[in-house]
């Protein structure tokens, strides 16, 4: 897991511009805390850091095919799950090896196949190639886009870097933002291709960009598809352990320590079963995974539940731990300290965004700094919401007739910052237009009925937009403190399968995740498998609410804040009691304090 940066231009010599590309490089430095390099040619700068996890002598970046004369530079991020498997296809095509690293895998594979050797790669990536024979650049983002790859345009080419912050770096790309910025930002339906930044874009999830000279052209080489599903319930539920336990099993490869991010939930607990299996297989009956929960100093006394939250996390992962036998801890937090300013801003600057989710925010980049003090990969259980019908907006008959994004019933317009009516955004209509233009994108087969479609649009929501921000709020948390996540329910092969699965077998027992649950039988204890839904934890504690109201305050007595956000409703969240803060009004207020964060660090130039 690392960094990557760089750009093109066809109008200008790179050569007299290394101080640019080391710029950008440094940018990137928690994502790659062990190592960095640069390599400049007339006509492209590539820059990469490294946090080392697999070959750590071996997998230095930039790699280049020819140390003295190369023709193909790459810069790349991510773990290939498959790169043992392609490392002998490819050798037997005749290609020499020089390293153990999958980068080198990636390498050789773009010598044998091109542009076509994304779709030969399984895992969690995005990287650059810089083909100096045919003066072409290639960026290619994994399937699922846990991986981030962002880029932008400059004078005859263009900058690439898996963050914005990178780009700022390049002295054409300032950070600007206007109203459609703020669109994307505040409507809260997660878009892939544009950004909060004017100018700067993502590289689609399964997406590939190819620029040349002449100009740049974009595909996607992965897409979710229907197909007919012809297995029976036992089948399917066979099928669906085989395929999370083998991606379970592909992602325990590490030359540094590893462990499992272990909530108490039934996604988490299962995968960390399956981990512990296959770690004692390898190692011996006595081998232990680490595993780690988060919780609150005042959560056991304060919890009450909410529109996410049903109960206390840490007793169900601590009997999960004791059931699967793991070295299991709990990362116990003050919730005052999520009110540190400088904590606060470390967020936002690793975020590049004034949105998020405050406290829950905080709290995962403070756990993700005490799990790295021990590992430095963890494994956890995001997506499988998505992938197996966990939300609660499967199952609610309004969420399902409602012609908008389901996740906008729950949260509701408390959970998004009230623009300043002056700026004449139009969210509602955004929303609905965007809305209609992603029903076009749901794959429909010819025999399902309306009712099985409408499922089939709120897992395709789900997982294409939803899921988004989860991953980006993942990656970005855990790379600020150096740490790499990996995300096994992200398999491409466990969402194609699960995707085409009917829904009247995703939920046979009548609750969510139907499919889970029973292949996860014997990987998590009775308590866990049959608990209901639970979100992110979130501390409760009074004093929380009134330091937020307070920073809340300060935020909007500044003029830039003002401009942006409807005061004259967020100003009622101040004077509610502490201990009477509505989670949705509580979040307006973390989300006034972080933009005025933003706002500090970025100094954007407003066009509006």
């Amino acid at each position: 897991m690392c960094g990557i940066t760089g750009w093109v231009s066809f109008h200008r010599d790179a050569r007299n511009q290394t101080p640019v590309i080391e710029a950008m490089t440094a940018a990137l430095t928690p994502r790659g805390p062990d190592a960095g390099g640069v390599w400049v040619g007339e006509r492209a700068a590539i820059g990469h850091r490294r946090l080392a996890v697999i070959d750590i002598a071996g997998g230095v970046q930039p790699m280049l095919d020819r140390p003295d004369d190369p023709a193909v530079v790459l810069t790349y991020s991510g773990e290939v799950y498959n790169h043992h498997e392609l490392r002998a296809e490819l050798r037997n095509l005749g290609h020499v090896f020089h390293t153990r690293s999958d980068t080198e895998v990636v390498l050789r594979a773009y010598a044998q196949w091109g542009e076509a050797m994304a779709e030969h790669l399984e895992g969690m990536f995005a990287f650059a190639v810089w083909d100096e024979r045919e003066q072409r650049l290639l960026l290619v983002r994994d399937r699922l886009g846990v991986k981030p790859l962002f880029w932008a345009a400059v004078d005859g080419g263009l900058a690439f870097g898996s963050e914005p912050k990178s780009l700022f770096a390049h002295p054409e790309i300032r950070p600007r933002v206007d109203a459609d910025g703020l669109r994307e930002a505040y409507s809260l339906l997660f878009n892939t291709g544009p950004t909060v930044w004017s100018g700067v874009r993502e590289v689609e999830p399964g997406g590939l960009l190819v620029l040349d000279r002449d100009g740049i052209r974009e595909y996607r080489y992965w897409q979710l598809e229907a197909t007919a599903h012809r297995e029976d319930r036992e089948a399917t539920i066979e099928r669906v352990r085989e395929l999370v336990g083998s991606a379970a099993r592909s992602q325990l490869e590490a030359d540094v320590p590893l462990c499992s991010l272990m909530s108490g939930g039934i996604d988490s607990t299962v995968l960390t079963g399956l981990l512990a299996e296959e770690l004692r297989h390898r190692e011996g009956p006595d081998a232990r995974i680490r595993s780690y929960a988060v919780d609150y100093s005042d959560q056991a006394e304060e919890f009450t539940g909410d529109v996410l939250r049903t109960g206390h996390d840490t007793p169900y992962a601590t009997e999960a731990g004791a059931f699967i036998g793991t070295d299991h801890s709990t990362v116990i937090l003050d919730p005052r300290a999520l009110l540190d300013p400088e904590h606060r801003k470390a967020v936002v600057i690793a975020r590049d965004s004034p949105i998020g989710v405050g406290d829950m925010d905080t709290s995962l980049y403070l756990l993700f700094g005490e799990i790295r003090k021990h590992s430095t990969v963890a494994l956890s259980g995001e997506a499988a919401d998505e992938v197996f019908g966990g939300y609660p907006w499967f199952h609610n008959p309004k969420a399902l007739a409602a012609e908008t994004f389901p996740w906008l019933l729950v949260t509701g317009d408390d959970a998004a910052m009230p623009m300043n009516p002056e700026l004449r955004l139009g969210l509602a209509e955004f929303r609905e237009n965007t809305y209609r233009a992603s029903l076009d994108a749901v794959p429909h087969l010819d025999d399902e009925t309306p009712e099985e479609h409408r499922q089939r649009v709120m897992q395709h929501v789900s997982l294409t937009r939803w899921l988004r921000q989860l991953l980006h709020r993942k990656d970005r948390l855990s790379m600020a403190q150096g740490l790499e996540v990996r995300v096994p329910y992200c398999d491409h092969r466990l969402v194609e399968y699960a995707f085409s699965t009917p829904w009247a077998l995703k939920s046979f027992d009548g609750r969510e995740k139907s499919l889970l649950r029973a292949a996860g039988v014997g990987y998590a204890p009775d308590s866990v498998l049959y608990r209901p839904k639970n979100h992110y934890p979130a501390t409760h504690h009074p004093d929380y609410n009134r330091g937020l109201q307070d920073m809340a305050r300060d935020a909007l007595a500044l003029d830039q804040v003002r401009t942006l956000a409807d005061e004259t409703l967020i100003k009622p969240c101040l004077d509610t009691a502490p201990d009477q803060l509505e989670w949705g009004h509580r979040l307006r207020l973390e989300r006034v304090v972080d933009l005025a964060l933003w706002l500090d660090h970025y100094k954007p130039e407003l066009v509006l």
